[in-house]
């Protein structure tokens, strides 16, 4: 690790020469050291990509980074590291994005990427400068544990926006750490991450209102999980290999207006708030039946007046 002194006010006089690496490819550099800079630094350098320099306040992130990326040189202070590479990273909270971007002022030349799942490249306006570009790369990944992370790239989705002149660089980034480049409209983003959202933590949710549910039925959180994991992972695959309407199966499809009252009643005495959900997402599989035409309309109307009532009390 080659760790230089952080300076408070780093500035740019005249332009900046790129240096590229011996193979044409662009010295990239991380501004921020936590779990997602690490892992990418990481990912990059042993794809083959020239990992030069990174940047963090924290002297324990900056020493971890030098040990996982050897020959990378770290500074205390951001701007430090636009003299050391043509592709900066952005790896810090969404919050801050803003506030490190206004701080840094590009050389002609150079991009500037962030990896927030939810915010457009156009936060990294202030930062720019004539000949400069920017753009997001977000890896759908959930960087809990620096080992497991690296290896959930590989297959992992990379979302990308922003200049059109950056993106086959960030294309071919993701497909050296054997993830799958996506290509988002503008204005695509926000979308984009409430899905994004909606698959990672709402399942979580979900998986905590089914938890609730189960203890109804005198099954504790380790046995819940190995009992209707199973059976989640296999409606994935369903779902993977069929589409998302073929792979329904349940009360509703069938009509089981029976089935669906009884579970109504036991929601509204045991687990009440897990009612609302079950409604909300009864409510979508019952529209998903409706397409499918297997229904008469007499129990479409009946299961529908169930739900009706469930979410009126």
């Amino acid at each position: 690790m080659h760790e230089q002194p952080g300076t408070a006010g780093h500035a740019h006089d005249g332009a900046h020469e790129a240096d590229h690496g011996d193979d044409g490819r662009p010295r990239i550099a991380f501004i921020g050291a936590g779990r997602v800079g690490v892992a990418l630094a990481v990912a990059f350098a042993a794809a083959g990509w020239p990992v030069t320099a990174a940047a963090s306040r924290d002297p324990g992130r900056r020493a971890r980074f030098g040990q996982l990326v050897p020959g990378a040189r770290t500074f205390a202070d951001a701007p430090a590291v636009l003299d050391e590479a043509d592709l900066i990273f952005l790896t810090v909270p969404d919050d801050s994005i803003a506030s490190v971007a206004d701080g840094l002022h590009l050389y002609s030349g150079q991009a500037l990427v962030h990896t927030s799942g939810a915010l457009p490249a156009s936060v990294l306006a202030p930062a720019m400068a004539a000949g400069t570009n920017v753009a997001g790369f977000h890896p759908l990944v959930a960087f809990a544990d620096h080992e497991r992370s690296l290896a959930s790239l590989r297959g992992a989705t990379v979302a990308l926006e922003g200049d059109a002149t950056l993106l086959p660089l960030l294309a071919e980034l993701a497909e050296s750490i054997g993830a799958r480049p996506v290509l988002l409209p503008e204005g695509g983003k926000q979308a984009y991450h409430a899905a994004a959202m909606m698959a990672a933590g709402g399942l979580v949710g979900l998986l905590d209102a089914i938890v609730e549910v189960a203890r109804a039925a005198d099954l504790d959180e380790q046995q819940a999980l190995k009992v209707y994991l199973p059976l989640a992972r296999q409606t994935l695959d369903n779902a993977e290999r069929l589409g998302v309407g073929a792979a329904l199966t349940g009360p509703f499809l069938r009509g089981d207006v029976g089935t669906v009252r009884g579970h109504l009643e036991v929601l509204r005495e045991h687990a009440p708030a897990a009612l609302p959900l079950y409604v909300a997402v009864a409510r979508r599989e019952l529209a998903m039946t409706g397409r499918r035409g297997e229904l008469d309309e007499q129990q479409m109307a009946e299961l529908a007046r169930l739900l009706d009532d469930a979410a009126e009390r």
